[in-house]
């Protein structure tokens, strides 16, 4: 029997969705934060009246006998309670995004490096289905070394859906109305990773520049629909990756070119398509294939009713055995912290039209120093502090009074 994880969670509007697979993988939901009282009585209903209740991180974290922490509050704002976590002996599991600075991703690998607990990105991309048999067939070397691998996130919304919007974008000044392009680049950039194990050094991007519809509620602050980002690797590949785009229509698409083959999935689908040269077709295969892969897994079951293609299921999964086994995770605070300077530095090349930045190694006290004191961000601060740098590509476009005015006057109408 596994041993039981006594688990909290910080910010149930994306942490009530794990509720089943946390359980599933035999966790204990002692514990559970939200400002909104609402989430809190809801969370007592699925979980049951014995799960302590909190509005204060502050209370949240002093919970006796918290194991782990889920970490899913605004995307931009989880190093500080990271942190603290990690000072506590903690183990910390954060959703989307490490840090929202360079700076932050200096303060937070060397708090990791002090700590006792485990720190953990919660990126499930890596884990569906068709990723991980590109992992598994890369992993087989069949295809030689990796040279050329492309992924692309393209999650379109319906600009006059104000009902979404509302539900995505509460206020004029939340975090998604200023979010760079580049930023949100763990989905495209982070199964990549996982498939070949190479990380990115050298970092350059391109904006797709084309404004949303005047009169609708999306890009108030950001008209940019993708950015095209382009990373050199300490292996010497490449990997051409979107971060989080809005072009064409909704997917999620990756493929890995080596010497020897290269292994893609279909677009919008499932299936996997394998091809080598005729030359290098390993004995016993076929030069060209395609198939929906197996899941060859003894919590299939389980894995198949999860979000996100099954890769809720298996990044709890993955959390918890690193704690039972004290090993480190697969997406540990390096590779967090590597993809996290690759969304902000890719930001900045944009912004500069190209211009190439180092990724620094956060592993080395001399790339830290660079960073620690780096503060720039594109978000309004939780202190209301305004942003030190734009978060749209074009230097002429930007929101004005009326149009935020208009903005929160267009949501307050909206049931």
């Amino acid at each position: 029997m596994k041993r039981t994880i006594k688990f909290g969670i910080f910010g149930l509007g994306r942490g009530s969705s794990f509720y089943k697979a946390i359980l599933a993988n035999n966790g204990e939901i002692v514990a559970v934060c939200d400002r909104e009282e609402s989430k809190l009585e809801e969370a007592k209903k699925h979980l049951g009246g014995d799960v302590a209740t909190y509005r204060s991180f502050d209370d949240f974290i002093e919970h006796k006998g918290l194991e782990a922490v889920f970490l899913c509050n605004n995307f931009n704002q989880h190093t500080p309670f990271a942190i603290r976590a990690l000072q506590k002996n903690i183990h910390v599991l954060s959703e989307c995004t490490s840090n929202g600075t360079m700076a932050e991703g200096v303060a937070l690998v060397r708090a990791a490096e002090k700590s006792k607990a485990i720190y953990m990105l919660s990126e499930n991309y890596p884990f569906m289905k068709f990723n991980k048999e590109m992992h598994r067939v890369y992993q087989g070397g069949s295809l030689g070394k990796v040279l050329y691998a492309e992924g692309e996130y393209n999650h379109p919304i319906d600009s006059y859906d104000n009902k979404t919007v509302k539900e995505l974008r509460p206020y004029a000044k939340h975090w998604r109305n200023y979010l760079p392009r580049t930023y949100y680049i763990t989905h495209s950039l982070a199964p990549l990773m996982y498939i070949t194990g190479a990380f990115p050094v050298r970092v350059t991007a391109m904006p797709v520049y084309e404004p949303f519809e005047p009169d609708s509620l999306c890009g108030i602050a950001v008209a940019d629909r993708a950015a095209i980002v382009t990373c050199l690797n300490n292996d010497d590949s490449v990997f051409r990756v979107t971060g989080c785009a809005a072009f064409g229509a909704h997917e999620n698409s990756y493929r890995v070119c080596g010497t020897r083959g290269q292994i893609e999935n279909i677009r919008g689908e499932d299936k996997v398509l394998l091809r080598y040269n005729k030359w290098h077709t390993p004995e016993g295969a076929v030069p060209h294939s395609s198939y929906i892969p197996e899941w060859n897994d003894p919590d299939e079951a389980l894995i198949k009713k999860a979000g996100h293609g099954g890769g809720d299921f298996l990044v709890i999964r993955e959390f918890f055995e690193a704690i039972r086994e004290g090993k480190p995770p697969v997406f540990d605070v390096y590779f967090a912290t590597t993809m996290a300077s690759v969304g902000i530095l890719a930001h900045r090349s944009l912004l500069e039209k190209g211009v190439p930045y180092d990724i620094p190694d956060f592993r080395k006290e001399e790339d830290r120093v660079k960073y620690e004191n780096d503060h720039i961000s594109p978000f309004w601060g939780a202190d209301g502090s305004e942003p030190t740098i734009r978060c749209c590509s074009n230097p002429d476009f930007k929101p004005d009074p009326e149009k935020l005015a208009n903005y929160e006057r267009i949501l307050s109408e909206v049931e």
